[in-house]
């Protein structure tokens, strides 16, 4: 069988709690699935490690072999339940941040009108993370913040997305070259892992960077529509949006990535097959 590092974020890609239905099951097929020899499993998700140790709970969620947690901004192996920082990514960023933390960007932007600074838990060394009315112009307000805190020397990467059941805008700060894209592509070369034998699964603004990158993506069918119009154009062999036609499934959270895999690695197709019966 052929290797394969699966990553998928998290929050409405494999967990169901979006407005869709979830496929009878499935969780529990990808589960088998991602347990397979030579199936490596990333999760690329904005919850910090508590967070995601609470959803693996919540959700009966297969366990992870790596986690690039905080947007990007933290990345994990993880083996028989002990998670060990990648000390070679925490280090690469505090070049970037010139060994500043994100409580010291935020003294930057703490009266910046129209940013309310998210939970203390919601915030990490390298992450800093603003709610934001759904009103605000997106790009105007992300280049404005990026020339002011330019004019302090503060290289920074800034993610907007959107939590479609609060109703709020999500506003994250990370170091210029932390994101889950770069996470993702880090991950993949530390373990020699080619673009052929990878593939990214997500719903939601701030996995645009990966969904048009290179790597081989899936954009699961219950996406945001903001995601799918950003999303237009690009060809399926670098991005497949799943619709259900693979699978007699709906093609929602982990359906989707199921048929994401089957679409770019079709000898996957007769095993998860057999998983299902």
């Amino acid at each position: 069988m052929r290797r394969l590092l699966l990553c998928t974020d998290m929050d409405r890609t494999l967990i169901p709690n979006g407005k869709e239905p979830e496929q009878p099951g499935v969780r529990a097929l990808f589960g088998r699935f991602v347990a397979q020899p030579g199936i490596a499993l990333a999760y690329v998700t904005g919850r910090h490690q508590a967070l995601v140790e609470e959803a693996i709970q919540r959700y009966q969620l297969p366990q992870p072999d790596f986690v690039v947690a905080d947007v990007g901004a933290t990345l994990y192996h993880v083996q028989q339940g002990v998670w060990r920082p990648n000390q070679a990514w925490q280090a690469q960023l505090d070049a970037v941040w010139q060994g500043m933390h994100a409580g010291q960007i935020h003294q930057l932007l703490e009266d910046w009108p129209g940013l309310r600074l998210q939970e203390p838990e919601k915030q990490a060394r390298h992450k800093l993370s603003y709610y934001c009315g759904l009103e605000e112009d997106a790009p105007r307000l992300i280049e404005a913040i990026e020339q002011h805190l330019g004019a302090h020397h503060i290289q920074a990467n800034l993610i907007w997305s959107e939590d479609v059941l609060q109703q709020v805008g999500l506003l994250d700060i990370l170091p210029a070259s932390a994101s889950k894209r770069h996470g993702v592509m880090f991950l993949l070369q530390q373990l020699g892992y080619g673009l052929h034998e990878t593939l990214f699964a997500g719903d939601s603004g701030n996995d645009l960077d990966v969904l048009l990158s290179p790597i081989p993506a899936v954009l699961v069918a219950n996406a945001d529509l903001s995601v799918v119009a950003a999303v237009e154009g690009v060809g399926a062999e670098q991005l497949y949006r799943a619709k259900g036609s693979h699978l007699q499934m709906n093609g929602n959270y982990a359906a989707g990535i199921l048929e994401g895999v089957v679409h770019f690695y079709p000898e996957f197709k007769a095993l998860i097959q057999a998983l299902r019966e």
